[in-house]
């Protein structure tokens, strides 16, 4: 369940993303592909092939 979000960056990863793929498979792509810090106060998007589903990923450690 999420909370009330706060995140101060939104990055929406452009393109089609394998949604299959698990929550080490999305943080990998942020850290590999976009050499990003995947604690931050971020929320990142990932959308499917067809655009009709979205996966989300947000620290809230």
């Amino acid at each position: 369940m999420l909370k009330e979000l706060s995140a101060a960056n939104i990055y929406i990863v452009c393109g089609h993303t394998d949604m299959r793929k698990s929550i080490d498979g999305l943080a990998a792509i942020i850290r590999e592909e976009f050499d990003l810090d995947l604690f931050s106060d971020s929320l990142f998007l990932f959308c499917g092939r067809r655009r009709d589903r979205l996966k989300a990923l947000l620290w809230e450690g």
